[in-house]
C-alpha cells in the first residue's frame, strides 16, 4: 500500500495541506501548538510557507507527511517486533 497515493486521494489530490488539516487529522492538535511543536523540532515535519511572510498559509508537502507516517509505522513495527522478542 502506498502511502503518498493514500494521502492523495484523502486529500483531493492537493500536493500541500494546509497546516490546521494535518494538526486535526493527524496530531490531534491546534494549528497553532502544531505549528510551535513543528518548530521546536517535536515533529519532525518540514512546513511550506506559500509566502515569505510570517503569517502566510502554512502546509506541509504531501511527500513529506507520506515519508512522515511510513517512518512513525517503521518505528511502531520494530517495537513491536522488539516486545514480541523477535
Amino acid at each position: 500500500m502506498n502511502t503518498a497515493f493514500l494521502l492523495m486521494a484523502m486529500y483531493s489530490g492537493r500536493p500541500v495541506i494546509p497546516a490546521e488539516d494535518v494538526a486535526r487529522d493527524f496530531f490531534g492538535l491546534t494549528t497553532d501548538k502544531f505549528i510551535r511543536k513543528v518548530s521546536a523540532g517535536d515533529i519532525a515535519l518540514p512546513l511550506v510557507r506559500m509566502e515569505a511572510s510570517q503569517k502566510c498559509a502554512k502546509g506541509v508537502h504531501l511527500n513529506d507527511l507520506a515519508d512522515y507516517v511510513d517512518k512513525r509505522r517503521a518505528a511502531a513495527v520494530k517495537e513491536c517486533l522488539q516486545l514480541q522478542g523477535q
